[in-house]
């Protein structure tokens, strides 16, 4: 049996740290996509010298165009100008618009079936744009944003009470950014509610640390953006898909029918991913708050999707 193949397209930090996690786990082969001439060929004869000391067998290629690419079986966008300290995700629309829109195009010409995740920012807005240009069906293109958004409220969690990361479960639904949800609701520890767990006022800090997650990280960073967890959650979405794992896992995916305010929008939603992509949209029940957050966060991303048709992409 062939390997699956992946390409990342863009090798900066985010680029460069997915091909890494990729490669490691060691059930895919991965062309890694830049502009840049010979950055991404060093970057992944690097990775490519460190499969006998870690293991892996994987191929890792590098390039500056797209024939290396042809029939990936999921492409992987992180290409476009990361935030600045200061900058909203919505100055950065324009100019990743027409990047997403142009590396989309280049993608899906040479892998007509590939399924596509975008990494880049503001990432609904991202989501809607290689959909509307892939010509893909919904369940082939989603975004990576609620992996990393509920990681970053899983691990805050755990800080706060001292327990395994691996014990708690959360989801993080709505827009990537300062509308995002944080179901408190659907947050638990080894099976116990954590509003059972941590005082009300702590729990909101907790919620709105996690809406300001990769904000904080930026003014830490003073250049760029975060790049582990981001390249960790889109590995998770890859293997679930390769594998066929069925993971219920909170994605960008075109949502309708199941949760009220967001029909026709990509936006947070707890997804299966396993070998079709999308296989289903799993309903949540949410609290009355929850649902009201999530209809005010699909509003601000049609604004944003609003934007980029008047922009023309």
């Amino acid at each position: 049996m062939s390997r699956k193949k992946i390409t990342v397209i863009g090798a900066g930090n985010v680029g460069a740290s997915t091909a890494q996690r990729l490669a490691e786990k060691d059930f895919c082969d991965v062309v890694l996509v830049d502009i840049v001439e010979g950055m991404p060929q060093g970057k992944a004869l690097d990775l490519m010298q460190s499969g006998p000391v870690y293991g892996y067998d994987s191929k890792v290629t590098g390039t500056n165009g797209y024939d290396d690419s042809a029939n990936s079986d999921i492409v992987v966008i992180t290409s476009g100008l990361p935030r600045k300290p200061g900058m909203s995700r919505d100055e950065l629309l324009k100019v990743n618009a027409g990047i997403v829109k142009d590396v989309t195009l280049k993608s899906i010409a040479k892998s007509p079936k590939a399924m596509v995740i975008v990494i880049s920012n503001p990432l609904d807005a991202m989501t809607y744009v290689a959909y509307k240009h892939s010509r893909l069906p919904a369940n082939k293109v989603m975004g990576m944003a609620g992996i990393l958004d509920s990681a970053r409220f899983r691990c805050f969690i755990a800080m706060e009470l001292g327990v395994s990361v691996k014990d708690i479960t959360a989801f993080v639904l709505g827009g990537h950014g300062d509308t995002m949800v944080p179901s408190t609701k659907y947050t638990t520890v080894a099976g116990i509610p954590v509003e059972d767990l941590i005082p009300k006022a702590k729990l909101d800090a907790i919620v709105e640390r996690t809406r300001k997650g990769g904000g904080e990280i930026v003014a830490l960073l003073k250049t760029g953006s975060a790049y582990y967890a981001p390249s960790a959650a889109v590995a998770q979405m890859c293997e679930s898909i390769v594998l066929d794992k069925k993971m219920i896992l909170p994605c960008a995916v075109l949502s309708h029918g199941k949760y009220e305010g967001c029909d026709g929008l990509f936006v947070g939603l707890p997804a299966k991913l396993g070998q079709d992509g999308i296989e289903e949209v799993v309903k949540f029940k949410l609290a009355a708050e929850e649902s009201a957050a999530l209809s005010k966060s699909a509003e601000a991303v049609k604004e944003l999707c609003d934007a980029v048709d008047r922009m023309g992409f």
